[in-house]
């Protein structure tokens, strides 16, 4: 049987998928709570000039306020 991941488990795995698109040259351009947890929208524009767009859904609240403060970081930076 397998076992339910940690809470602070769960935290890290979802900041590691932001943190990898970050590194990818994602941006957070849209992000819509629902109940079922935050769906998260990452941008990009290729070196040929295309939009990719990649979603993750968060459930952890502490990747809540990570990737708010990411958008606030985001923010400051433009």
């Amino acid at each position: 049987m397998e076992r339910p991941m940690s809470h602070h488990t769960e935290f890290l795995a979802e900041k590691e998928k932001i943190d990898n698109l970050y590194n990818k040259g994602y941006q957070i351009t849209a992000v819509n709570e629902t109940l079922s947890g935050a769906f998260v929208e990452f941008t990009r524009i290729t070196e040929e000039n295309t939009l990719e767009k990649e979603e993750l859904q968060l459930l952890n609240p502490d990747t809540r306020i990570y990737f708010s403060t990411r958008i606030r970081a985001q923010q400051k930076a433009q």
